[in-house]
């Protein structure tokens, strides 16, 4: 008997480790996240594949925290919102590996979106910022029946989702497209962003960008001004796969305009590093979540 005990916990085993192996990167992040014991509690009410669009990838996911939703009955009881859009190269990604930063944001008091886009290789620019700029509209319009505050709407993204986030923050025409404007953003939250990376030397931007017959449109850089919504810029110091100088660079161009910028680089952090930190087991390796908060609850 207890042979066929040892060999069904090892088939478990195997089993398991296959299929964790099997996850992405984000995914496992969101099992770790889900199966740690230790930290703030991650209660959050959540309603999953809402569409803002027609195509499957134009989905978003809600995090609320407790006793907002149908509780919140006035301005006075709702919550700051914010919306994350997740990295993957314009081409890798998706909303769900993400829940663990929608129930970390959610059980800190804020109404959380992580929203989906369409990618490469059939979508390239601008489409999935056009999809961003929809996200953003879909929750401006909605939010609130969830406990959002619509007027207190920040936007955070982590590497291309940054670049995506950062375009409808700088340049007006995507928002403005749809009826609203980049004035209604109350901050931007930048992780590990490009942000200004002419030329394109990595197979994944030409894909994505390269098309695009003036490619200074595509940089978050060229859109700079003094009156955008106030930024906080994250990064590691031992990002290779974009440069810390992005945030640097940007927030260079922003002072020069008179507008308000802040970069923090992590030491010994490196680009998928800044994204652990918010997940439970990870905290201990920066700041980021914190500092993330602390910019929120200072514009909010």
């Amino acid at each position: 008997m207890t042979k066929y005990i040892i060999l069904a916990l090892l088939a478990l085993i195997i089993g398991f480790a296959f299929w964790f192996n099997g996850l992405t990167g984000p995914q496992k992040l969101n099992f770790a996240d889900k199966a740690y014991l230790i930290g703030d509690s991650q209660f959050a009410y959540t309603q999953k594949d809402i569409a803002f669009g027609d195509d499957e990838k134009q989905k978003l996911d809600v995090y609320w925290p407790e006793q907002k939703g149908e509780d919140a009955k006035s301005d006075d009881t709702k919550s700051p919102v914010v919306i994350f859009y997740h990295g993957g190269s314009w081409r890798d990604g998706e909303r769900a590996g993400y829940a663990f930063l929608g129930r970390t944001l959610a059980s800190r008091g804020y109404v959380t979106v992580i929203a989906d886009y369409r990618k490469t290789p059939d979508n390239i620019f601008p489409s999935f910022v056009e999809d961003a700029a929809s996200a953003f509209v879909w929750t401006e319009k909605n939010i609130g029946r969830y406990g959002g505050d619509s007027s207190a709407i920040f936007i955070m993204g982590h590497s291309a989702g940054a670049h995506l986030m950062m375009l409808i923050g700088l340049d007006p025409k995507y928002l403005n497209a749809l009826g609203s404007d980049p004035a209604r953003i109350k901050g931007i939250i930048g992780l590990a962003g490009p942000y200004d990376f002419l030329p394109f030397d990595g197979e994944a931007a030409k894909a994505a960008l390269g098309a695009w017959p003036k490619p200074e449109e595509t940089q978050p850089i060229t859109y700079a001004r003094g009156d955008a919504a106030p930024m906080l810029l994250l990064t590691g110091t031992d990002d290779t796969t974009v440069l810390p100088r992005n945030g640097q660079r940007l927030k260079a161009a922003i002072h020069d305009v008179n507008g308000e910028a802040e970069t923090i680089e992590y030491p010994d952090m490196d680009h998928y590093g800044i994204i652990m930190a918010y997940a439970r087991p990870f905290r201990g390796y920066g700041s980021a979540l914190e500092d993330s908060i602390s910019f929120i609850e200072k514009h909010r």
